[in-house]
């Protein structure tokens, strides 16, 4: 009931407000890629990735400013788009639709010259961010000592992303509830009394929720993680635990959780080049499977930016690989990014 109060008086705020003028932008980036597998036989080595992004943007009388954001996947098809209503009491941001999630944005926040631990295809891993790509209503603001705090509630997490004027049908995913997320992120330089201290240093929390089946004696997905990040000169680091329990799809079945601790160490030698340490390991509960392995991936990075032009690599190693014993999944990656 208060959301919808909300609401009405929101769309009663913008019908009554004229807009000004708006304009439009077009970004997006191109990457080439060539890897190599080693200890699996591959076909062509050669891929590419493609993004475009629309966004307008326009502003009310009140101060309010409006974007909305449109996005393209590879093959061209519309990807995610979100509505925002920016600067609403001077102080908040409220928007629908979706761009990844909350969660999603804080998967893996560790520093690196080129990729995660995992970002090139080495391992398998659980993360945080289950509800990405779902369509929801979120906020963001600033308040005071405590930083960021950005959250989003989502009334069905089906995956549809219904179009104006309709709402998803009762369909397979008719049994799948809601879902929420919560985040946090503190710059701790920005704390009374000791944040001289700890300039440069920043503290990121996140808990997201979601009701992955309605049927009774089911259990619900958490996800649970907190990092801390920063640098001192060239020198950045990052530090982060991620807790995610599955939840139960059937009734009386066994949870499945995984428990993830990622480690980032970079230094940037100069304005161009950086190279990075990257870890990730996953610790995974499977009662059911009896194969709680640890799957660990390290991955050593080079970042070289010129002209416009990212060169990037990535040597990475995955033993338990998928959580299967003593199986590897190595991997060695050449990359060419252009943004615009």
């Amino acid at each position: 009931m208060k959301i919808t109060k909300i609401l009405v008086a929101l769309s009663f705020l913008f019908a009554v407000s004229t807009a000004h003028a708006g304009e439009m932008t077009v970004t997006g980036s191109m990457q080439a890629t060539y890897q190599s597998e080693i200890d699996r036989t591959t076909g062509n080595p050669l891929g590419m990735d493609r993004e475009i992004k629309f966004e307008g943007s326009t502003e009310l009388d009140s101060g309010i400013a409006m974007t909305v954001m449109q996005d393209f996947g590879d093959d061209g098809a519309f990807g995610d788009a979100k509505i925002t209503f920016g600067n609403i009491g001077g102080m908040v941001d409220i928007y629908v639709g979706t761009d990844g999630s909350e969660m999603d944005a804080i998967d893996d926040i560790t520093p690196t010259a080129f990729e995660e631990a995992n970002g090139s295809g080495s391992g398998t891993h659980v993360d945080i961010g289950n509800m990405a790509g779902e369509m929801g209503i979120g906020f963001k603001a600033s308040l005071p000592i405590i930083g960021t705090v950005s959250g989003q509630y989502i009334p069905k997490g089906d995956s549809q992303e219904n179009a104006d004027k309709t709402a998803s049908g009762d369909n397979a995913n008719a049994l799948v509830g809601s879902g929420s997320e919560l985040v946090v992120r503190t710059a701790l330089g920005d704390l009374p009394f000791i944040g001289s201290y700890l300039d440069g240093q920043n503290l990121t929390l996140g808990y997201g929720t979601s009701e992955e089946a309605t049927v009774a004696n089911t259990s619900d997905l958490h996800e649970l993680t907190a990092a801390l990040t920063g640098s001192f000169g060239n020198f950045s680091y990052g530090y982060q635990r991620e807790h995610i329990d599955l939840g139960q799809t059937a009734a009386l079945t066994d949870a499945i959780y995984h428990n993830v601790e990622t480690i980032g160490l970079a230094y940037a030698i100069n304005d161009a080049l950086s190279v990075s340490y990257n870890t990730v390991e996953s610790k995974r509960h499977n009662v059911a499977l009896d194969n709680d392995y640890t799957s660990k991936t390290d991955a050593i990075n080079f970042g070289y930016t010129v002209g416009g032009i990212t060169l990037g690599f990535q040597d990475a190693s995955t033993d338990h690989a998928n959580f299967v014993r003593d199986a590897k999944d190595d991997t060695r990656t050449v990359s060419v990014t252009a943004a615009f």
